[in-house]
């Protein structure tokens, strides 16, 4: 061990000593997470000790919050390193994390388990639950869910219960680490390899491109094609080869069900029932409905009534666009004949449009709507710190000119990291002792198309919709202005949490926004207005049969979680009829959703995937009032941030919606968008 070496300190336990106090990922070791994580428990441990041999009586102040004021610089190093580890096995693992990862999941379940389940904390926070005097609403909102997450953690249970609880929960962890952890390797296996370049034929050339590249970078001849969606979905919508096209198909809907150690059928069924028998545990029937205690939607009765009602409204649509496309189709047929439907009808196809999508511009464009709408900018700096070279950070400054977040951007698929498109936080909002406002680092991780030695990263009208989305959850995060980080941001009722998301989507197909940043790469040319309006009229082309997959995936979330009974069933039969009532397509016997699944069963959502469909009755709903007053109306975007994006979980979001739209959401907004009438009844 050299001088330098002796002379090292944990980067987490030492002030970062970066602008705005970002993650030094460039000072970060292996080693040091687990140092940190384990010091981050005895830390917790002291201060919780601290709490609970207070010998004054309990109040909000020396319980609740008595964490909130730790002494100075004795920061909350669990959350912490937490944060950053964490957020780093989705966007930038390897073995070594993963192992680690394994290691830790267990000891991180017990600790919280030892938090949660420690009586005299809990009879502190009871008191104070009993008996608090006047608090304002945000801390009335921290009391209340403080005290209902002891409670829903088994605070209340028998000591026998209690050590069944923790045994259930720390398995349930690590199963599904391991379920992500299986879900990346099996994606990031396989490939498919071409050498003959006449079974190109159909691909474009972005497509062709960008399988070269990814041929050359693995030290490959010829063409390599991934699961990762900028490679698999240009195939299946473009590629003659109709074998070649069932290969991929085949391989992306049967991941996770071969028979190796990757398999997560036998994961997935005991996630159901850990997750069933936690719920019963604790006085529910069902886990839905100890998940929907504490969401808009309330109960499992008027979750099936809005997917319900969706069915209803979106089938009969749906049959004609399924039988507009023609007989005799297999699943990895859809693609590819939707494409040909869509160029004969309306002459638009997602190729057409992605010389226009230029990566750099389409950034221009996404960080320009946030400045017209709200008044903040964007600029990048250099000096805060990346754990990937991919990754560009931004600080933001709000329209007065003051400092407001760090805004971290990871745009493109890569090895160690998961598919799919995220927002996260290195940082949350709060107000801190000194009355500081501590600004938010937030950070979207996506999946878009890479740029090759020959063209830039041209992106596809979908994936500039996708960081619309994502971009709104980050506004969600970086217009946090609340007292406490527990309720700034993203930390929403989680029914709730998509409407900034999915809000901003509705820019994607608005005339006068794309006339900000579209325009062609290599001539300048802005978007033709005959394109623009071929990408209005085609907006709702296969919606209805869009809705469905989405009805789909709540039906099937819904049925493993309203079991009440142990679920011994086999996974790939019971999909199949779970979902049944919104597929109109072919189901084939041996693929299957379940095993891939991530938001359900590794990502929060169990028994909640129907927010997405719930999201968007309320984003079609808001954006009703812009397009009313107009769709960059300063004055209701001001009115929208300060009512929902800047309040966080503060207070109910249906009073914070209603707030804002001066009334509750209803279906209508989103039937005239999507075309849809109503059958009558």
């Amino acid at each position: 061990m050299n001088e330098n070496t002796e002379k090292r300190q944990n980067p987490f336990f030492v002030p970062y000593g970066t602008p705005h106090d970002a993650v030094p990922f460039d000072r970060i070791r292996l080693e040091d997470f687990e140092e940190a994580f384990m010091e981050g428990i005895r830390r917790d441990n002291e201060q919780i000790e601290k709490t609970i041999n207070n010998p004054a009586k309990p109040t909000f102040d020396n319980t609740i919050i008595d964490k909130e004021d730790e002494t100075e610089g004795y920061y909350d190093l669990l959350e912490r390193v937490s944060t950053v580890f964490f957020n780093l096995l989705s966007a930038e693992t390897n073995d070594e994390m993963d192992a680690l990862a394994q290691k830790l999941q267990p000891i991180l379940t017990q600790h919280a388990n030892d938090v949660r389940l420690n009586e005299r904390l809990f009879e502190r926070i009871k008191y104070v639950h009993r008996h608090h005097r006047k608090l304002t609403p945000e801390e009335k909102m921290l009391l209340e869910n403080t005290y209902q997450g002891f409670v829903r953690s088994g605070a209340l249970l028998s000591k026998g219960d209690k050590e069944r609880l923790r045994q259930l929960t720390e398995e349930a962890s690590v199963l599904s680490l391991q379920f992500s952890q299986n879900l990346l390797k099996e994606n990031k296996a396989y490939t498919l390899d071409i050498t003959d370049e006449a079974l190109l034929d159909g691909l474009p050339q972005t497509a062709i491109d960008a399988a070269a590249e990814e041929a050359r970078q693995q030290g490959k001849e010829g063409w390599v094609f991934t699961l990762d969606y900028p490679s698999y979905s240009p195939f299946m919508t473009y590629s003659t080869q109709r074998d070649l096209r069932r290969q991929l198909y085949m391989a992306k809907n049967t991941v996770c069900t071969h028979d190796n150690s990757e398999n997560n059928v036998q994961i997935c069924q005991r996630l159901i029932n850990l997750r069933r028998e936690i719920a019963q545990l604790l006085g529910y029937k069902t886990y839905a409905d100890y998940v929907l205690k504490r969401r808009m939607a309330t109960n499992t009765r008027n979750v099936y009534k809005l997917l319900n009602d969706l069915i209803d409204a979106y089938k009969p649509t749906a049959e004609k666009e399924l039988k507009e496309l023609g007989k005799g189709l297999e699943p990895w047929d859809v693609s590819f004949y939707s494409h040909k439907l869509k160029l004969k009808k309306y002459n638009i196809d997602a190729e057409m449009l992605r010389p226009y999508f230029e990566l750099s511009k389409v950034i221009d464009g996404v960080f320009g709507l946030a400045n017209r709408l709200y008044g903040i900018t964007f600029r990048e700096n250099k000096d805060i710190p990346v754990y990937h070279p991919d990754v560009k950070a931004y600080e933001v400054f709000d329209k007065d000119g003051s400092y407001l977040a760090v805004f971290y951007a990871d745009f493109h698929p890569r090895k160690g990291k998961q598919g799919g498109a995220w927002m996260t936080e290195y940082q949350g909002q709060c107000i801190d002792k000194k009355g500081e406002n501590v600004r938010p680092h937030v950070s979207v991780v996506m999946n878009l198309t890479k740029p090759t030695p020959e063209k830039p990263a041209l992106l596809t009208l979908g994936e500039v919709e996708t960081f619309l989305h994502e971009f709104g959850h980050s506004l969600h995060g970086m217009f946090a202005n609340t007292r406490f980080e527990s309720l700034s941001g993203t930390n929403v009722w989680w029914d709730f949490v998509e409407l900034p998301s999915q809000f901003m989507e509705n820019y994607s197909v608005e005339k006068d926004f794309l006339r900000t940043f579209a325009f062609h790469y290599q001539t300048g040319e802005p978007l033709p207005d005959e394109l623009i309006s071929r990408i209005v009229r085609s907006r709702n082309f296969m919606c209805a049969t869009a809705c469905l997959r989405q009805v789909s995936f709540g039906l099937l979330d819904m049925a493993y979680y309203t079991q009440k009974d142990e679920f011994t069933d086999d996974i790939i039969p019971f999909e199949k009829q779970a979902w049944k009532k919104a597929i109109l397509g072919k189901q084939l016997p041996d693929t299957c959703m379940t095993v891939q699944f991530s938001h359900i069963m590794a990502g929060g959502y169990a028994a909640g995937y129907y927010i997405y469909k719930w999201a968007e009755v309320l984003d079609a709903d808001a954006f009703a009032v812009f397009k009313k007053h107009g769709i960059f109306d300063e004055k209701t975007a001001q009115s929208f941030r300060d009512n929902i994006l800047s309040k966080g979980g503060t207070e109910h979001p249906m009073t914070l919606y209603k707030r804002f739209r001066g009334g509750e959401p209803t279906i209508d907004a989103l039937l005239k968008r999507n075309g849809i009438k109503r059958k009558a009844k």
